[in-house]
């Protein structure tokens, strides 16, 4: 016998189904190779652009290419297993080809400006999996898949700014996603922080969906929440997040205001799809998008980005 799930659309007329079978996958509203978001902005994001390409296979060549101060577009092959943080320098694509993977450390984008990073997994990370940090500008995390690590899978921080996070899986992870490090860092952090988020997902994960601080507005829409057994989105500090279109599957808390000591920001939230989930909290307004998008309707959600979120699903 079948268990009553209760599926509802905030702003739709609730539904009560039987079951919890999605349709056959539905094409996205969008490419899903497009760059959408925040990163279009201020100039847009282009990486290594038509730069020459490198291929590297090992943790030394890896370190040397990504510091290098040349535009370069750089493709790594096989698995490579380092530690620590590597610092990636402005200008940069990396991809992974097929099946490349990076084992035990981390990348660094410390107040550089331009990177594209694409088709990576990442597992057992000893500090952040990818870290954006001190005003950088203008990145595009995508299609990467990410599990076990250490702490953020991409944490975003300290003035940074103009940055889309699209595509990407976390699994068997726990801290998946920081938006601004500290309640202290004001400061630095105000008028920045601005991130799209955008059908990524979150897979059984457990918090940092993302958590937000300063940042307005943070868009965070078309992704798909399954069983986080922490919490969803969390917006802190004065943020503004926009919690748009979203599949929520199994998580008793999508979105909050406030997260531990911090004060709470602010949250609208609409369109989206709570199945056998809390129903939220919400509170004030946040700034308008400025950016052109179309959002998936929420119902096709799950089956979208479950068939082509994480490493593997593209051919670059």
């Amino acid at each position: 016998m079948h268990r009553r799930i209760h599926r509802f659309i905030q702003g739709a007329v609730p539904l009560a189904l039987v079951g919890a079978v999605l349709a056959a996958p539905q094409p996205a509203s969008a490419a899903i190779t497009d760059l959408v978001g925040w990163a279009t902005q201020n100039g847009g994001t282009t990486g290594g652009g038509s730069a020459a390409t490198t291929t590297v296979t090992s943790a030394s060549a890896l370190t040397t290419a990504v510091g290098s101060t040349s535009a370069a577009v750089i493709r790594v092959s096989g698995t490579i297993s380092c530690s620590g943080m590597l610092r990636v320098r402005s200008n940069k694509t990396i991809i992974g080809n097929a099946g490349a993977a990076i084992v035990g450390c981390g990348l660094n984008i410390n107040g550089d400006r331009n990177v594209i990073i694409r088709n990576l997994t990442f597992r057992n990370w000893n500090d952040d999996a990818i870290n954006v940090q001190e005003s950088a500008t203008n990145i595009w995390v995508d299609h990467n898949s990410f599990s076990n690590g250490y702490d953020g899978a991409v944490d975003i921080k300290r003035g940074s700014d103009f940055i889309t996070v699209s595509w990407n899986r976390v699994f068997s992870h726990d801290k998946s996603m920081l938006l601004g490090h500290s309640d202290s860092n004001a400061s630095q952090d105000v008028g920045h922080l601005r991130v799209t988020y955008h059908h990524n997902w979150f897979d059984a994960s457990t918090q940092r969906h993302p958590r937000v601080r300063f940042g307005n507005p943070v868009h965070v829409y078309n992704n798909y929440y399954n069983n986080n057994s922490g919490y969803g989105v969390a917006s802190t500090e004065g943020a503004g997040v926009l919690v748009e279109a979203n599949s929520f599957e199994n998580v008793d808390d999508p979105f909050h205001l406030g997260e531990g000591s911090s004060d709470a920001g602010t949250l609208v939230a609409r369109n989206n799809l709570l199945v056998n989930s809390g129903s939220g909290q919400t509170g004030g307004s946040v700034a308008s998008i400025p950016y052109s998008y179309t959002a998936d309707a929420a119902a096709n959600v799950k089956s979208i980005v479950t068939a082509n979120a994480g490493a593997g699903r593209i051919s670059v």
